[in-house]
């Protein structure tokens, strides 16, 4: 429906959507339209893949999605309308967004860490003090400074992507790695999977992935790992030392946030060694406080994405970065409820879904 004036009219506007009405209750089906806001626009989704913090979130263990909740964050499409102040962006456009939303007048956006920002909010989230709405619809609203616009030579389900890797890029961007430097990563998953790439990027070397899947380490190794090790072995941390110098890791990067992972994370540092955090699926561990100290490790939480979409979009375009490995399957946002069960019942070999309204 149009107005004379040629823009949408959002009254009355009706789309497909699926919506988390209960926990682990998924339900496509009619869902008004999202209003835009002065300096939003409003983009038809294109693709949108499901994160594992939604697979988590379906059933109220993060108490972040509190239904109802359109989730959604790894996201593409293409520019329908413009909202009231937008300039710089056009009807048609191919972009992508930031997962999050922040203010611009916030002291942490302008010392340039809009990542920890007090009153940022991500999309698909409904932690309690905030409800927005994300992309598993046909429809979604973003600001304007959070979009960024997709290369020709990227698909939109591609561009689905660019959030995980960017969370990658982020993690050892601020890590500030050197070529030749020693790295573990803690859990070869999605975002584990593109931390490896990106070490391969910044030059690190030996990069050792461990996880408990031996599938996963086969693949991490065609993403830059030179070195898989099953955290089940025996002589885990004696292979490490072995690989190190005899002195252990010079980072470690925990993609995975449980005690177990992160402890394992730790005890493959050397002395002085650095454990960027990036996983967080249990709010507390315990930390060897005494190691730690006597030690001199350093801790280093690594959260979400600070401006890498560029960087990654670019890598993306030169084919530095392949994501089509990682993509398990492009489905109807139809049956979206079926492929989040799925990777809920954790089935063997399913990595990333892309949901196409």
């Amino acid at each position: 429906m149009s107005s004379d004036s040629g823009l949408r009219t959002s009254v009355f506007l009706i789309m497909k959507a699926l919506v988390l009405d209960e926990y682990k209750q998924l339900n496509y089906r009619d869902f008004p339209e999202p209003e835009m806001e002065p300096g939003e626009v409003l983009i038809k989704v294109k693709a949108c893949g499901i994160c594992g913090s939604d697979v988590h979130g379906m059933d109220g263990s993060t108490g972040r999605r509190k239904p109802p909740i359109i989730m959604g964050h790894e996201a593409s499409g293409v520019i329908e309308e413009l909202g009231p102040g937008v300039s710089g962006w056009n009807v048609g456009d191919r972009v992508t967004f930031d997962s999050t939303i922040y203010p611009l007048d916030d002291w942490f956006t302008r010392k340039g860490r809009y990542n920890l920002s007090d009153n940022r909010k991500v999309l698909g989230v409904s932690p309690g003090e905030y409800r927005k709405h994300g992309a598993f619809a046909g429809f979604v609203t973003v600001p304007q400074h959070i979009l960024y616009k997709i290369p020709d030579g990227v698909s939109f389900e591609q561009a689905a992507m660019v959030e995980p890797v960017a969370v990658a890029a982020h993690a050892v961007n601020i890590s500030k790695i050197q070529p030749g430097q020693s790295a573990v990563v803690v859990g070869a998953g999605m975002v584990g999977m593109f931390v490896l790439a990106m070490l391969k990027i910044a030059g690190a070397n030996p990069i050792i992935a461990i996880d408990l899947d031996e599938n996963k380490l086969k693949l991490a190794v065609e993403f830059g790992a030179t070195h898989t090790i099953n955290s089940t072995d025996e002589i885990l941390h004696e292979k490490i030392r072995q690989l190190t110098k005899n002195r252990g890791a010079d980072f470690g990067f925990e993609v995975v946030g449980i005690q177990e992972t992160f402890s394992l994370c730790i005890n493959s540092l050397r002395k002085g060694g650095t454990a960027v955090l990036v996983g967080n699926l249990k709010p507390e561990v315990t930390i060897p406080l005494q190691k730690v100290v006597t030690t001199e490790l350093s801790l280093l939480g690594s959260c979400a994405i600070n401006g890498e979409y560029e960087l990654v979009l670019d890598l993306l375009e030169s084919r530095k970065i392949k994501v089509d490995k990682m993509i398990s399957a492009v489905a109807p946002l139809s049956e979206g409820a079926a492929w989040f069960n799925r990777l809920y019942n954790k089935e063997p070999g399913l990595n990333k879904v892309i949901l196409v309204p």
